[in-house]
C-alpha cells in the first residue's frame, strides 16, 4: 500500500516537485562554483535555474536549507561511488588505495560540484552560527582509521598510530585537491598516483 505522506507525516513531494528541487540544487552548486559562496544569492541561483526566486522559496525554507542540501547530496553521491570500490578490495592496502583513488576520481569527474561543496563547507554557518558539516571529517577519519587498524591486525601495515595516519592521509588528499581547485590544469590523476605510492611506502611492513 502506498501513501502520499512520508513516515514523519509530511506530504511526499511529487515527481515534478522532486525534479524542480533537483534543478534548484544543481543551479545552486553551479552558482557557488562560478561566483563563490559569498556572492551566490538566491536571486542569482533563480536566474541560473531560469525560475523566479519565489519558486525557490516554495521548495526550500531558505538559503541554509538549499546549500546544506548541495553538500549533503554531494557527500552521498561521492560515497555511493566509493563504497563499492572499497568493499571490493580484498586487503586493507587495497581498501586504502580504493578510498583515495575513487574519491579523487569522483571529484575529478565533478569539478564544479566539488568546488561548490568545498566553498560551502568552509564558509557556511547555520542560523545559530555553528558549522553544519563539522562532523563530516571526523567520520571520515574514523572510518579510514578502522581500515588501517585492520591492516595492522592482519600484518599488512607496520606499527603506527592509525588515527594520526588517517588524518595525515586525508590532509594529503586535501593538499592535492586544493592545488587542483586553484588550477584546473594540475595533473590530478598523476598526483593521485604519486600520493598513493607515497602512502603505500609509508604504511606497509618493510618486508612488503
Amino acid at each position: 500500500m502506498h501513501t502520499k505522506n512520508s513516515p514523519d507525516g509530511r506530504r511526499r513531494p511529487t515527481f515534478i516537485e522532486q525534479a524542480r528541487r533537483a534543478q534548484i540544487v544543481a543551479a545552486a552548486a553551479e552558482t557557488v562554483a562560478d561566483v563563490g559562496y559569498a556572492n551566490a544569492s538566491l536571486t542569482q541561483i533563480a536566474e541560473r535555474a531560469d525560475i523566479s526566486k519565489s519558486v525557490i522559496s516554495y521548495h526550500f525554507s531558505g538559503k541554509h536549507e538549499l546549500l546544506t542540501l548541495v553538500v549533503t547530496q554531494f557527500f552521498e553521491k561521492t560515497w555511493e561511488y566509493m563504497q563499492g570500490r572499497i568493499e571490493a578490495a580484498t586487503t586493507a592496502a587495497g581498501k586504502v588505495h580504493a578510498w583515495v583513488a575513487s574519491q579523487m576520481a569522483y571529484f575529478g569527474m565533478h569539478r564544479a560540484d566539488f568546488l561548490a561543496m568545498t566553498d560551502i563547507v568552509m564558509s557556511h554557518r547555520a542560523p545559530d552560527g555553528s558549522r553544519p558539516f563539522s562532523d563530516a571529517e571526523n567520520e571520515e577519519i574514523a572510518e579510514l582509521t578502522e581500515i588501517l587498524l585492520a591492516g595492522q591486525r592482519d600484518g599488512e601495515f607496520r606499527d603506527f598510530d592509525p588515527r594520526n595516519v588517517a588524518t595525515i592521509v586525508i590532509r594529503c588528499t586535501e593538499g592535492v585537491l586544493g592545488a587542483w581547485a586553484m588550477d584546473e590544469h594540475v595533473d590530478l590523476e598523476g598526483q593521485t598516483a604519486a600520493l598513493l605510492d607515497f602512502i603505500d611506502h609509508a604504511i606497509r611492513q618493510d618486508d612488503r
